[in-house]
């Protein structure tokens, strides 16, 4: 009975506990009824929402046959223009007038190159060792003429030993550490050089001391050879290009006999009225040079630099080792050609 008595309200219990975990049992859609905010949701978007046309992403287009690839002929290489390089002009001049005549174009890589008196400096030391004669000689002690005998004992005499007279103890013997010819040429690259060379010709033309002649200059036959040198001077200072104002070099192609003897210097006398010098072609006024002779301390020595036109184009083209081969004078000029025309 006791048994019984428990079991009915454990029996109850455990009923109470199920019928709480069954979940709430819901109404069908069709039966129930749309509440208002659900009603409201939906017009909103009738209104408001509509779909719009829609292109397709793919067309339909009629295909078309791709042609083969023909084969192109090959193109030479043609490096791009360097936006660095520049033309210039220079004035020619005819002579004895000095009056402008023509302009020439000339490449900013022969008359615009900057100052650089590095290489200046090192192309006028390379001229100087270059031109130093190095032909001093003296006689050691076995060139000298003499007998080799011993001229004292080596002991008992109470003087210092002493050898043949050829010694260079004695007067009349050899030299010690005299000196021998040889050469003082010190090397340069030509590349260097050159450019030195050119960057002589673009400082005077910088300064404006670079006037080019369109022909060669020479004196007129109507002046007598007499006067030839008295003309020229009068020339030169009536121009400011004499002394007073840093002499002046003239630069031609070939020698020309007229302007070496109107630049005949006074010959210059020793004792007794001896002539020891005589300075054809160079005077104080001024001083006349070939191409073979000019050298990078020559333009830059006196005040102003006269030159011929062809001398010019000689000069450049002969220092142009440092460029590309289409950067030099005469592609260059063949290039400006095919540009105008």
């Amino acid at each position: 009975m006791a048994s019984k008595r428990i079991s009915a309200p454990a029996r109850s219990l455990l009923n109470t506990v199920t019928h709480h975990r069954q979940p709430p049992s819901h109404r069908s859609l069709t039966t129930e009824s749309a509440s208002p905010s659900a009603t409201i949701a939906q017009a909103y978007i009738d209104a408001h929402l509509h779909s719009l046309p829609t292109k397709p992403v793919l067309e339909d287009r009629p295909s078309s046959v791709i042609p083969p690839p023909t084969p192109s002929q090959p193109q030479p290489f043609s490096p791009p223009r360097n936006p660095f390089h520049k033309t210039t002009h220079i004035t020619t001049h005819t002579f004895p007038t000095l009056e402008p005549l023509s302009l020439l174009p000339y490449p900013s890589t022969h008359l615009l190159l900057p100052l650089r008196k590095d290489l200046l400096h090192r192309a006028v030391v390379h001229e100087g060792d270059a031109h130093r004669q190095g032909s001093a000689n003296t006689k050691h002690r076995s060139e000298v003429h003499g007998s080799g005998r011993k001229i004292r004992p080596q002991k008992g005499t109470g003087s210092a030993r002493l050898g043949d007279k050829k010694s260079p103890m004695l007067k009349g013997g050899g030299v010690a550490f005299g000196p021998k010819p040889r050469d003082f040429g010190t090397g340069l690259q030509k590349r260097v050089y050159d450019l030195a060379w050119r960057t002589a010709l673009s400082y005077r033309y910088a300064r404006g001391e670079l006037l080019v002649l369109d022909a060669t200059p020479k004196v007129p036959d109507k002046i007598t050879e007499g006067s030839r040198e008295r003309w020229m001077r009068d020339l030169l200072l009536h121009n400011r290009f004499g002394a007073p104002d840093g002499r002046t070099l003239f630069l031609t192609e070939q020698r020309v006999e007229s302007l070496w003897d109107a630049l005949r210097g006074r010959k210059t006398y020793g004792l007794h009225r001896k002539k020891i010098k005589d300075t054809i072609g160079e005077s104080r006024h001024a001083r006349a040079l070939t191409v073979e002779e000019v050298d990078v301390k020559d333009l830059l020595e006196l005040g102003r630099v006269v030159v011929e036109r062809a001398a010019l184009d000689e000069m450049l083209k002969g220092h142009e080792s440092d460029l590309n081969p289409g950067e030099r004078l005469g592609a260059w000029r063949r290039g400006q050609a095919g540009v105008s025309v």
